[in-house]
């Protein structure tokens, strides 16, 4: 596995990452704890480095599903954790909670449920309108002094939010959706971080499936893809699907999946973003590691974004109500 540095001066970490986020139900479905179990490790022993979480998916389920996969093998991981969003006992969502209170409060269920005495690198999930970044950074900050966290991240936040936070500590990377079918970030954002310093974990690298080709079956149970996100709503899911066949020829023609060259493109975009894959299965994550060794020549893209025109692609990253709530939206 080949490695990177997260940032000017940041940490050391795997070029590609995982994201556990799927390996909890409610999320995309039903999920297999042996398998995500299973999954963790074997993505460990082939080298992956960066492991990435939120308090809040499954309301800790998913960081004590971690917690035992990593028994044993915690110094060879590089936990990534948000916080911050806030849950009820229906799984529905309350919004975002960035007081400095709130974030020692998290951080501490945290750490137990993951049985570690740190965390490699913190962030809040969403900003929240009601605190200001200075005081949410500023608490994380103290955490850092007192040795529970190592790293401070920021995740969806735009241009301006992300120079008042690096004015407060240094930021060692933004995570955000980036991927052939989101590529917001190129305008103003990526631009922005690159004159900081600041790395890139990105998400949705594969538009939550949608470029793998396989997209969950309309009407499958508990998957929010489904039920929210405007890009697999019928209609949309159809259009979507005829770009992915393009991109699959492609990759035929290389040798590779339609994950594979979507994956290898978003790391060709430069070393200071490392993509981040929701594997939740071992099969799934083989397909992934095989795009680390996949070179993509200066033809190859230019045939790949020929195939996902931006102008082409049928509907946006999330549904209206929460690209309202997305600070990296709006500047």
């Amino acid at each position: 596995m080949h490695l990177v540095t997260l940032g000017k001066d940041g940490p050391t970490v795997s070029a590609l990452g995982l994201g556990c986020m799927g390996m909890s139900p409610g999320i995309y479905g039903a999920a297999d704890d042996h398998e995500s179990v299973a999954t963790i490790r074997a993505a460990l022993d082939a080298g992956v480095t960066l492991i990435d979480t939120g308090d809040f998916y499954g309301m800790g389920h998913n960081e004590m599903l971690i917690r035992e996969a990593l028994a044993g093998r915690r110094e060879r991981a590089f936990l990534s954790v948000k916080f911050g969003a806030l849950r009820d006992p229906t799984g529905g969502w309350g919004g975002n909670d960035g007081r400095p209170q709130a974030v020692k409060n998290f951080l501490a269920y945290s750490l137990r449920r993951l049985g570690t005495d740190y965390v490699d690198l913190y962030r809040p999930a969403r900003l929240d309108p009601a605190v200001p970044i200075e005081d949410t950074i500023g608490a994380i900050a103290d955490m850092v002094r007192a040795g529970y966290v190592r790293y401070v991240g920021l995740s969806e936040v735009g241009v301006n939010t992300i120079r008042r936070a690096h004015a407060v500590h240094r930021i060692a990377d933004l995570q955000i959706e980036y991927s052939l079918m989101s590529r917001g970030i190129e305008t103003a954002i990526l631009p922005a971080l690159r004159e900081l310093g600041i790395g890139v974990t990105a998400y949705g690298v594969l538009s939550r499936g949608l470029l793998s080709g396989r997209p969950p079956a309309l009407g499958t149970r508990g998957d929010l893809r489904v039920v929210r996100m405007p890009r697999f709503q019928v209609g949309n899911l159809e259009r979507n699907l005829a770009l992915v066949e393009a991109l699959r020829k492609i990759g035929h023609a290389r040798g590779a999946t339609s994950t594979q060259l979507a994956i290898a493109w978003v790391r060709s975009r430069g070393d200071d973003i490392v993509p981040v894959v929701g594997a939740r299965r071992r099969g799934q994550l083989t397909e992934a590691l095989a795009s680390v060794e996949l070179r993509l020549s200066t033809d190859d893209i230019a045939r790949i974004e020929a195939a996902m025109p931006l102008d082409q692609i049928a509907g946006p990253r999330y549904d209206p109500a929460q690209m309202t709530h997305l600070d990296s939206e709006h500047g």
